[in-house]
């Protein structure tokens, strides 16, 4: 089992502050505007594509500029035609990652 977060438990204000970004550079990361930010910090319903985009971004650190829609492509057709190869592949990845840090 892995251990993702799950967005819906964690504060966006909370992340933010912890990054020391005020709401404009925090919130333009992910194509929101301040305002409409500053609205889910206060408590209004957040769409999944944002808070997904929010923990892509601000919890596991993505830079979402340098994903291309072909890179994108080629992991969705792995996980959906070839999952047991996708997952040796995920899993070198990680290894990998952890023996470079």
């Amino acid at each position: 089992m892995t251990s993702v977060k799950t967005i819906e438990k964690i504060d966006a204000r909370e992340i933010r502050r912890k990054l020391g970004l005020n709401q404009q550079q925090f919130w333009s990361a992910l194509g929101v505007t301040q305002s409409g930010g500053s609205r889910y910090e206060s408590g209004r319903n957040m769409p999944k594509p944002v808070r997904e985009l929010l923990r892509l971004v601000h919890v596991e650190q993505v830079d979402i500029k340098s994903i291309k829609r072909d890179d994108w492509e080629v992991v969705e057709y792995l996980k959906a035609q070839e999952p047991e190869l996708f997952k040796s592949l995920k899993k070198s990845a990680r290894n990998h990652a952890k023996k470079a840090a």
